[in-house]
C-alpha cells in the first residue's frame, strides 16, 4: 500500500518538472511513511512512497527496476503473487520475496495478458525503457485510485488530487461535477471535480508512447443470467463459503501485523470467524459510542469476539471524540466527499493503526449481495399489495410530517415519503433519486451556474450510470449499478482514503473478484425475498455464528451532525463557511437556498438538511484549501 506520481512529458525538459514531482510526492507521505524513491529518464519522472506490508526489507523499495530497462511504481498488493510465480516464474530467480517483483516480471514476460491473472487491489505504472513506453493499469473496482491529467506538456497521474496539482495543472471546477457532488454527496466514478482531470476506470490500463494515449479495458463486471441457474440454494451457500475461505486466506498474507474490523454485523463477522481458524489471537477492533447507545453494536462484536477467542480491542467514543476528529477528515480530503460515515472511518482507522498496519474489513457485501434498506424497499415496490398502496396515498401525509435521520419515529417518516415519491417513478429514475441526497430540482436552485449549460453533459453521464437497467427488469441491474455507483465512488474512496491519511491498508475479501463474478451470477431469490436481505451470507454462514447477530434491527451510526450544526459547529457555518457575504463573494451558490437550507436545519422539521450542510461545509473547506490559499 503506497502513493504514486509521475509523467510522460511531450515537449518540454525533464528538469523543469523534477521538483514538482518531489512536491508531489511530500503530499503523499501518509500513503508511504517508510521510503521515498525516484525515477528520472529523459521525458519520464517517478516517485513512489512506500508503506512496506510486504517484503519490508530495501532491496523490495521502489521504483523497482530489472535489467535497467523495466521500471515500476506500484500501489497495492497481488494477493495470489506466491501462486503467479510457482505458475508462471518458476524458472527466473527473484531477488526479492516481493509482489513487486513477481508484478514486474510477469509484465515482462507475458505483457498486460498479465493483469487478467492479478488478484488484489493496485494501480501502477510501468515504463519500458527500450520502447519508451509507460503503461499505468487499475484494479477491477477501482479500490486504488488514479488519477490523470493530459496538458501540451505531457501526460501527469498520481494517487491523490493534492499529488497531481504540484504539477500546475489547470484548476477549473467542473460545473456538471459540483452538480453530481452535491445531489450524492460524493462523485461518481471516473469524474472530478476540476476539468480535465479524470480517473482511470477500474479494470482498465492505459498505454502512453511519444504523444499517443491507447485506453484497455482487461475486465468488466456483468450479469451472468445463465452460468447457475442450475446451481440450487444448498450448493451456492457451500460454494460461497469456498470463495470467502479462499478470498479471506488470499489476505491475510503480511510482514506486519495484521487485523480486523468487528462492527457486530454478519459481514465483518464473517471475515473474522474465516480469519480467526487461520491466525489464532486475531487482533480485532470495535468503536463503541458511548454518548449513543442506540447505535452501539460492540456487545455484539464481543460476542464474535469471544466465539473465536480473537484478541479484541473496543474503542469507546464520545461524540466530542468524533468533533476533535472533523478537521482532520476536512484537511486530508482534496476532492469534495460528504459521506459523514467516513468520519467513524478514520477514527477507527486512527486507533487501529496504533496496534497494526493490516486490517481487514466486510466492506463490500452490501452492495453484491443486496443489504441495504433501499434494496429491501425496492423488492416490496416490485412486489405490490396493499401496504404499497397504502404508503403511496397518504404521500401527503408524509410531505407535511416532521423528517430527521435523529429519531425513530422522524426517521421513518423519512422513510416512508422517499418509498412514496419513488412509487411514482420508473426503476431506473427510482433508483436514481434513493441514491441521492438532494433532488436534481434543489441542485438547480443552489447553483447559480444556470442548469442549462450542464443539462445535456448531465443527462449524458446519468444515462451511462443507469445504462445496466434493462426491459429484464433483473433485480441483479440494481445491484450491479450500485457497484458501479455506490461502491465505486463513495465506499471504497471513503475506505482508501480514511485509512491512508492514517497509513493503514485496509483489504476487503468480500471483493474479490471471484465473489464477486460468483454474486453476479445468482438469481435474485438468492440475494433477498421479502424477510432477508443479505440472504445467502446469512444462511451460508449461520453455524459460524452467534444466533445473537440474527434477526435483529442493524442501526449502523449516524454522526451527529445535526447537533453539532445547532451547537458546537454554528459559527463555522453562520460566521464563516456560509457567511452571507463569503457566499455573495464567491458567486458559486445562490444566497437565497443557503438561506433557506439554514432554516430548515433549526426547525422541527430538519429533513435532510444536515446532510445538505455539510456536503456545502466540505465543498467550502475545499474550496477555501485550493482556490484561496
Amino acid at each position: 500500500m503506497c502513493g504514486i506520481a509521475g509523467y510522460f512529458l511531450f515537449n518540454q525538459p525533464n528538469e523543469i518538472y523534477q521538483q514538482k514531482l518531489k512536491n508531489a510526492s511530500k503530499t503523499l507521505a501518509l500513503r508511504g511513511p517508510d521510503h521515498e524513491g525516484f525515477f528520472f529518464h529523459q521525458q519520464i519522472g517517478l516517485a513512489h512512497r512506500r508503506l512496506s506490508i510486504i517484503d519490508t526489507s530495501s532491496s523490495a523499495n521502489q521504483p523497482f527496476a530489472i535489467d535497467n530497462r523495466y521500471t515500476i511504481i506500484f500501489n497495492g498488493e497481488i494477493f495470489n503473487y506466491k501462486q503467479l510465480q510457482t505458475k508462471y516464474l518458476a524458472v527466473e530467480k527473484l531477488n526479492t520475496t516481493s509482489d513487486t517483483e513477481v508484478l514486474l516480471r510477469l509484465f515482462i514476460r507475458y505483457g498486460t495478458k498479465c493483469f487478467e491473472w492479478l488478484n488484489g487491489f493496485f494501480a501502477f505504472a510501468i515504463y519500458d525503457l527500450i520502447e519508451n513506453k509507460l503503461t499505468i493499469a487499475r484494479d477491477r473496482f477501482g479500490k486504488k485510485p488514479l488519477l490523470f491529467c493530459t496538458n501540451d506538456d505531457g501526460f501527469f497521474f498520481a494517487s491523490e488530487m493534492k499529488a497531481l496539482l504540484q504539477f500546475g495543472i489547470k484548476k477549473e471546477i467542473d460545473k456538471a461535477s459540483l452538480a453530481q457532488y452535491f445531489q450524492f454527496n460524493y462523485l461518481p466514478p471516473n469524474i472530478s471535480i476540476l476539468k480535465g482531470v479524470e480517473k482511470l476506470q477500474g479494470g482498465n490500463f492505459i498505454e502512453i508512447s511519444n504523444q499517443t494515449i491507447i485506453t484497455t479495458q482487461f475486465y468488466k463486471l456483468e450479469i451472468d443470467y445463465n452460468v447457475n441457474e442450475n446451481l440450487n440454494y444448498d450448493h451456492a451457500q457451500k460454494r460461497l463459503v469456498d470463495l470467502m475461505s479462499m478470498a479471506v486466506e488470499k489476505r491475510m498474507v503480511s510482514d506486519v501485523p495484521l487485523g480486523a474490523f468487528l462492527s457486530g454485523g454478519i459481514d465483518s463477522s464473517v471475515i473474522v470467524a474465516i480469519a480467526s481458524q487461520l491466525k489464532k489471537g486475531l487482533h480485532t477492533f470495535s468503536i463503541g459510542y458511548k454518548d449513543e447507545p442506540f447505535f452501539d453494536e460492540t456487545k455484539y462484536a464481543e460476542l464474535v469476539a469471544n466465539k473465536y477467542q480473537t484478541n479484541h480491542t473496543v474503542f469507546k467514543l464520545s461524540n466530542d471524540d468524533f468533533l476533535n476528529h472533523v478537521f482532520d477528515v476536512l484537511n486530508y480530503i482534496d476532492e469534495p466527499f460528504a459521506d459523514s460515515s467516513a468520519l467513524a472511518v478514520y477514527i477507527l482507522s486512527h486507533h487501529t493503526r496504533k496496534h497494526a498496519t493490516v486490517a481487514l474489513s466486510g466492506d463490500g457485501a452490501d452492495e453484491v449481495f443486496a443489504g441495504y434498506n433501499k434494496y429491501a424497499a425496492e423488492y416490496k415496490m416490485r412486489q405490490g399489495g396493499f401496504k404499497n398502496d397504502v404508503v403511496k396515498t397518504l404521500s401527503p401525509l408524509w410531505k407535511v410530517l416532521p423528517k430527521s435521520r435523529n429519531h425513530k419515529t422522524t426517521n421513518l417518516f423519512r422513510q416512508l415519503n422517499r418509498f412514496a415519491e419513488g412509487a411514482k417513478l420508473p426503476i431506473a429514475e427510482r433508483h436514481w433519486r434513493w441514491c441521492s441526497w438532494m433532488s436534481e430540482e434543489n441542485v438547480k436552485a443552489l447553483l447559480k451556474e444556470n442548469e442549462s449549460t450542464i443539462k445535456e453533459e448531465l443527462k449524458k453521464r446519468k444515462s451511462i450510470l443507469l445504462q445496466n437497467f434493462s426491459s429484464k427488469n433483473d433485480f441483479n441491474e440494481v445491484l450491479l449499478t450500485d457497484v458501479n455507483l455506490v461502491l465505486k465512488g463513495d465506499m471504497l474512496v471513503k475506505v482508501d482514503l480514511m485509512s491512508m491519511a492514517n497509513s493503514l491498508e485496509i483489504r476487503s475479501p468480500f471483493l474479490d473478484f471471484n465473489v464477486v463474478d460468483f454474486a453476479f451470477s445468482l438469481p435474485t431469490e438468492y440475494k433477498i425475498n421479502g424477510s432477508i436481505k443479505k440472504r445467502i451470507v446469512q444462511d451460508a454462514f449461520r453455524e459460524y455464528l452467534p444466533e445473537e447477530l440474527y434477526n435483529r434491527p442493524k442501526h449502523g451510526f449516524e454522526v451527529p451532525l445535526l447537533k453539532w450544526f445547532r451547537n458546537e459547529l454554528r459559527s463555522l457555518i453562520d460566521d464563516d463557511l456560509l457567511n452571507d457575504k463569503f457566499i455573495l463573494e464567491q458567486n458559486i451558490f445562490n444566497l437565497a437556498f443557503i438561506q433557506q437550507l439554514k432554516k430548515q436545519l433549526h426547525s422541527n422539521n430538519p429533513g435532510d438538511a444536515a446532510a445538505n450542510i455539510w456536503a456545502l461545509i466540505v465543498f467550502q473547506w475545499w474550496w477555501k484549501t485550493y482556490f484561496l490559499n
